[in-house]
């Protein structure tokens, strides 16, 4: 039954993953702002982390690649927490969005850990 769970967690989370992904390239302008001015080539990085998800997402489904695309989510996730810490000080609107709502700035912020917490969980390979 833990098993099945699990499963169903990784999927949702790979499911997660390639919508967010795939909003890179539909709100890519609106990504690209969450991102310092001082950083070059802001909307090819957005796309590429869009590319980025949408692998992540894939192998984190395949059995074979599972272990080791958890562990490059998990240091993805992290890199790019900046950019959410950045956003919630610039007071920058989430893609999309016209306007920022500053308390859900800081509220997405303390999803960060959850995502990591999520696929460490859910893509670790156990029996049980």
């Amino acid at each position: 039954m833990k098993k099945t769970i699990r499963m169903i967690a990784l999927v949702l989370f790979a499911f997660f993953f390639i919508f967010a992904g795939s909003a890179h390239f539909l709100q890519g302008e609106g990504f690209a702002a969450m991102v310092p001015d001082w950083v070059p080539f802001k909307l090819s990085l957005i796309y590429l982390t869009g590319i980025i998800e949408i692998v992540l997402a894939i192998l984190l489904l395949v059995p074979s690649t599972r272990k080791q695309a958890r562990l490059w989510t998990v240091i993805y996730l992290i890199a790019v927490f900046p950019a959410n810490i950045y956003a919630a000080i610039a007071g920058v609107p989430a893609p999309g969005q016209d306007e920022a709502n500053q308390v859900l700035l800081w509220v997405r912020l303390l999803f960060q850990p959850l995502l990591i917490w999520w696929v460490f969980w859910a893509a670790a390979q156990k029996d049980s």
